[in-house]
């Protein structure tokens, strides 16, 4: 018998991570057989993260779901997609109607990059303007923090670490979240570049480096303001920076308000770790890249800010090889002129405060909720409130492929398509390739696209004009600011182009988008202490994980306890593989515990993205609380304890 032949199909992965991978699906009898990264594409070099190269086990996994759900007392049953998008329309008519449309709430979160997801944004906005979140959960301090500063937010090229002297790597885990920038940084170590990691969490980036700074979790700031000191006593920082940066006297002062004994102290380092950075800077060019954890603490945006200063003052700014990046701009090349998002919302409940702002919200209360793109009872603090929220309403309506925590608290459950069926573009925070992704399997037969849900719901609220032209249109509508500089979608058919409007070094006439057109430094930073008590003494981190997206986990991965990792000193009497219980002020939960004598005293590691079903759900420990700006949420700050379980359970 004659095997049948296979076929390669190119895409693009959509989910949250930086890199934004082409993909190279390998098509035998009209299944994916097979996914590998695009040698073709220039970041992605033909290979794939682990999380990735399994997706096929979520693909293809029994547990999909391929109909429309709706809710019969605590089980779900399936319904036919002309009754459930009945069910909602006239619903979403009459909520509208009777309340107005703020009643209705819309959150979409990151699930999905690609860019037809603002489409559904649209509708919301002409059909309401309903109720969205503001503030970004993840990054938002960090955004903040680059748009005070410079007045635009947008890293060096990533192939611009070829030209680099020495590489900082604040906070960043590039084996875990951005591998693709690996090739690069063993390149720049092949040929001599020297590499600091800065990170509370001891984590594989630090065999790579040269030396390993690990500061007290929120201890960041201190740690580049004593580098500052030491810059400004040495006359090493930059005799121009005056002419591109204001309050630099200012900054001078804040770098002098504390001895460096005193910095040291309080970013629990040494002071030889401070000399040795200050050095760093001065070996240029030299880059800063940060990572996307350390703004996720109170004072997580003025954090970013004293990195930006540092970078700033020593004469790093707007010079090949150096910089400071934190994310790419992955919507810049795209025109999305057609959705406003949060330039007029028409009330918005910040993101990390979710749970107890759907509660809070009056005049008109919440009466109805849609989720799409994100499972935030899983994702965001407080997640049994998040839960109890959407599960009160008149009706919530998630779009989803899984039983998610968050789909089983809804009324009707849409089954969407996976990345390996999406018709969509997609730019990228980790670097400036942009990408399209077409379906490369078809999508089971039951199964609609969030696009094609708008249209048949926009169909039935008397919106079918503005959302009826097909998905190349919406295409070409979102490049049309770059199809003359050769992004048209003809182009993109080809394979990934380069963002023709991004550049290779950011700000290199050192002329910055701010008021002035200069730097706007950082003038005052809190030196908080460290918000572990002596009841709770560890410090809550929950981080990415080789095994999960997110939320997303690769098959028969996901069921718990959780791991914690702690330092074996902190953890006595408890056995290690041993069974306890961590416990906040807001809730407890059950882990297994793994010693690790490499991490700090002082903090509990737990995987980002575990489920509330499961048991593993670290933000069902962690309150709602806002960073200083940009409406990041605060995961890293939750002082927590461990305890033995009850004489009743068995501790293995």
């Amino acid at each position: 018998m004659e095997t049948p032949q296979i076929e390669q199909l190119r895409t693009a992965c959509n989910r949250d991570c930086p890199d934004a991978c082409g993909l190279v699906a390998e098509i035998q009898n009209g299944k994916v057989v097979r996914l590998k990264g695009d040698p073709d594409h220039p970041v992605t070099q033909g290979f794939l993260c682990h999380r990735t190269s399994r997706f096929l086990d979520r693909q293809y996994d029994p547990d999909r779901i391929v109909t429309p759900l709706a809710r019969q007392g605590s089980d779900f049953h399936p319904i036919g997609w002309e009754d459930a998008l009945e069910r909602i329309a006239r619903k979403l008519l009459q909520v509208r109607q009777e309340s107005g449309p703020t009643s209705i709430l819309y959150y979409r979160s990151a699930g999905s990059m690609g860019l037809m997801k603002h489409v559904t944004d649209a509708f919301f906005e002409r059909f309401g303007p309903v109720t969205i979140k503001s503030g970004d959960v993840c990054s938002g301090a960090g955004d903040a923090a680059q748009m005070l500063d410079f007045g635009d937010e947008d890293s060096h090229d990533i192939f611009d670490l070829d030209h680099s002297q020495t590489i900082i790597l604040w906070g960043k885990n590039v084996y875990v979240s951005q591998v693709h920038l690996l090739p690069i940084l063993k390149r720049a170590r092949a040929r001599g570049a020297q590499f600091t990691l800065i990170d509370p969490v001891w984590q594989q980036t630090a065999q790579l480096c040269d030396r390993f700074i690990q500061p007290r979790p929120g201890g960041d700031s201190a740690l580049a303001l004593g580098t500052a000191r030491i810059l400004f006593e040495n006359q090493w920082y930059d005799s121009n920076a005056g002419s591109y940066c204001d309050h630099l006297e200012q900054f001078q002062e804040l770098a002098y308000s504390r001895n460096l004994e005193t910095w040291a102290t309080l970013a629990d380092v040494s002071v030889a770790d401070l000399e040795h950075l200050a050095s760093s800077y001065t070996q240029q060019p030299a880059a800063t890249l940060i990572g996307w954890g350390l703004q996720r603490r109170r004072n997580g945006s003025a954090t970013v800010r004293t990195i930006d200063a540092l970078a700033s003052v020593s004469g790093n700014l707007g010079i090949a090889g150096g910089g400071i990046s934190y994310c790419c701009k992955r919507r810049g090349a795209f025109d999305l002129s057609f959705t406003t998002g949060l330039d007029q919302p028409a009330r918005a409940i910040p993101e990390p405060l979710l749970g107890p702002g759907i509660f809070a919200a009056q005049d008109p209360p919440i009466r109805v909720a849609w989720v799409s793109g994100g499972n935030p009872v899983a994702m965001l603090p407080e997640s049994d409130r998040i839960a109890k929220g959407l599960q009160t309403r008149e009706m919530t309506v998630v779009v989803d492929s899984f039983m998610t925590d968050t789909a089983r608290c809804a009324d009707i459950i849409l089954p969407t398509t996976t990345m390996l069926e999406e018709d969509d573009l997609l730019g990228a925070y980790g670097h400036h390739w942009l990408i399209e992704s077409r379906p490369v399997t078809s999508a089971p037969s039951e199964v609609k696209s969030d696009y094609e849900i708008t249209q048949e719901l926009a169909r039935r609220v008397g919106l079918a004009k503005d959302f009826s032209e097909d998905v190349d249109t919406w295409k070409r509508r979102m490049l049309q600011g770059v199809s003359e500089e050769g992004v048209s979608l003809d182009e993109l058919r080809q394979g990934p182009v380069r963002n023709p409007l991004a550049g290779q070094v950011m700000y290199a006439d050192r002329k910055f988008p701010t008021p002035t057109g200069r730097v706007n430094l950082v003038t005052d930073v809190a030196a908080a202490p460290p918000p572990t008590t002596q009841l709770r003494p560890l410090l809550l981190m929950a981080l990415s994980n080789h095994d999960s997206q997110a939320s997303q986990w690769v098959n028969g991965t996901r069921n718990g306890p959780a791991i914690a990792r702690v330092h074996p000193a902190v953890a006595q009497p408890f056995v290690d593989g041993g069974l306890a219980i961590v416990e906040s002020e807001l809730s407890q939960m059950t882990v297994r515990l793994e010693f690790d004598d490499r991490q700090r005293e002082d903090v509990l590691l737990l995987p980002k993205g575990g489920w509330l079903s499961d048991g593993c759900c670290a933000n069902a420990l962690i309150p709602g609380e806002m960073t200083d700006d940009g409406g990041c949420a605060v995961f890293y700050d939750t002082p927590v304890r461990l305890l033995p379980l009850p004489a009743d359970q068995p501790s293995h």
